[in-house]
């Protein structure tokens, strides 16, 4: 039985305890990610061994990158072959990794602009999801309008790599600042309808996580390079 897409009849009130059985199991998940990136973060700050591996050498910067990569589409693509096991493990490893490498975040932006971003992230990361979780609206068109500003975004910071522009890196964080709220609300309501279809179980609060750390990440990293003072 496919543990993602378990379906059958349910009343209501099963199909409500199933959804606020799974988001508490999301945000559980999502919030022990973010906790090991932000240890893994405050880790590799006090070495200055591993600060200058991951700083210095930009082979082992993009190594590590790549690897993100890697593990972010193998739990998104194959997470139905994978063992519940196995998925935790990769969802870890990813949020170590993330950890390490957003440790350079510290060295371009002074404390309390990190902090004070982190803060408003929060704040709107978490009104955006409790609006996907209470509405009554089908969210369902906003999928392909908000996967095509995120495809927009990515080419547009690729080409920015070259281009170098402030002008259109302040454009491009403002755009994604707006992509990744909307998203937080659409992956949020997602994961409520996976409920009420019969998702349960700890792979589903995983790929959940997955979904809404990155949401959360990215919004963070978007209203950091907007606002953000640098050192």
């Amino acid at each position: 039985m496919n543990e993602l897409n378990t379906s059958y009849t349910r009343t209501a009130g099963q199909v409500i305890v199933k959804q606020n059985t799974l988001i508490r199991q999301v945000y559980a998940w999502m919030g022990a990610g973010l906790a090991i990136t932000a240890l893994m973060a405050l880790i590799t700050l006090s070495s200055p061994a591993v600060l200058e591996a991951v700083v210095g050498n930009r082979l082992v910067f993009y190594g590590l990158m790549i690897g993100e990569l890697a593990l972010v589409f193998t739990l998104s693509g194959a997470i139905n072959k994978l063992s519940t096991s196995v998925a935790t493990l990769l969802f870890i490893a990813y949020s170590a990794l993330n950890g390490v490498t957003l440790s350079v975040v510290a060295l371009v932006y002074t404390a309390n602009s990190i902090s004070s971003t982190f803060v408003t992230t929060a704040g709107m990361f978490g009104a955006m999801s409790i609006y996907g979780y209470v509405t009554k609206r089908d969210l369902t068109s906003w999928g392909s309008f908000l996967f095509m500003g995120l495809i927009g975004v990515v080419i547009a910071s690729i080409v920015n790599i070259f281009v170098a522009s402030s002008a259109v890196s302040w454009i491009i964080s403002g755009i994604g600042v707006i992509v990744f709220t909307g998203l937080t609300a659409y992956d949020t309501w997602k994961i409520k309808e996976m409920a009420a279809q019969g998702a349960e179980g700890r792979k589903p609060a995983i790929l959940g996580a997955l979904t809404l750390y990155l949401d959360f990440i990215n919004l963070f990293l978007m209203l950091l390079r907007f606002t953000g003072n640098r050192r």
